[in-house]
């Protein structure tokens, strides 16, 4: 992820962002306590709870190296620019799925931010790269594990 361009929305802008606040301002005094805390039991050597404080600390600062790299490079997708005759990032697009008859809604975002059970999905995941730049009408095949998934475009709204 060295200068990868980071496609967010900007509400997973925030998102980051506050995680990335909770983490430095909050989440490192309560490590740094849980540490003096554990340093206080004494000998280091066989002290398990300074070892899982510090490996808990390691793995937050990774954490925050990871989400200022992800802000540094962000580029933030305006909901106000964008077109609602095709499919971009950003876009929510409501889709029948052809074999089940079933009606579906996503809101297309970058992977930062993609969560299903939230209905959002990534551009980079097979149903996102099938639906960017497609219009309402367009007819999608994903492949997917059980097989091939057709969909329809029905409707295109910007966020």
């Amino acid at each position: 992820m060295a200068n990868e361009e980071v496609i967010l929305t900007k509400e997973g802008l925030a998102k980051l962002q506050a995680e990335l606040d909770d983490l430095k301002y909050v989440k490192r005094r309560e490590l740094a306590e849980r540490i003096k805390l554990a340093i206080s039991y004494g000998d280091l050597k066989e002290n398990s709870e300074y070892h899982s404080a510090k490996n808990d600390q390691s793995f937050m600062e990774t954490r925050i190296i990871i989400l200022e790299k992800m802000l540094n490079n962000a580029r933030v997708v305006d909901a106000g620019e964008l077109n609602a005759d095709t499919i971009q990032v950003g876009s929510v697009v409501v889709l029948n799925d052809l074999e089940f008859d079933e009606r579906l809604e996503y809101r297309i975002v970058g992977p930062a931010e993609a969560d299903v059970l939230d209905n959002k999905i990534s551009y980079e995941s097979p149903l996102g790269k099938g639906l960017l730049g497609k219009s309402k009408g367009s007819v999608v095949s994903v492949d997917a594990p059980m097989g091939v998934v057709k969909y329809e475009v029905i409707e295109i709204k910007p966020a």
